[in-house]
């Protein structure tokens, strides 16, 4: 059974995590080319993540044979560099084009 002691650094600890603006939380501002696919206001990383596999999805990108692959159009080349990018390698590329809000 835990103390009182452990009980309130547990929440402590947990409040401290949670905090908006912090970690992932973090607002990012996206470069003109990842703009074009999620926007140019600033998000969390994890909001930027989410919109460009929405992009991705939207617009059938994904390698039918093989769903790890992402077949990249215009927009995406300029951000990946390159014609295709596996799911693992896109967060390397996507980081490359972020910044602090």
């Amino acid at each position: 059974m835990a103390t009182a002691k452990q009980d309130a650094g547990a929440k402590k600890a947990a409040d401290k995590q949670t905090k908006a603006g912090t970690g992932i939380h973090a607002p990012v501002k996206p470069s003109a080319d990842l703009g074009k696919v999620v926007g140019d206001e600033a998000l969390p990383r994890s909001e930027v993540i989410s919109k460009v596999w929405e992009y991705i999805r939207n617009n059938k990108l994904q390698n039918p044979e093989n769903k790890r692959e992402i077949l990249a159009d215009d927009n995406l080349k300029k951000v990946f560099g390159k014609d295709k990018a596996t799911m693992f390698e896109m967060n390397k590329y996507i980081s490359a084009h972020l910044t602090k809000a």
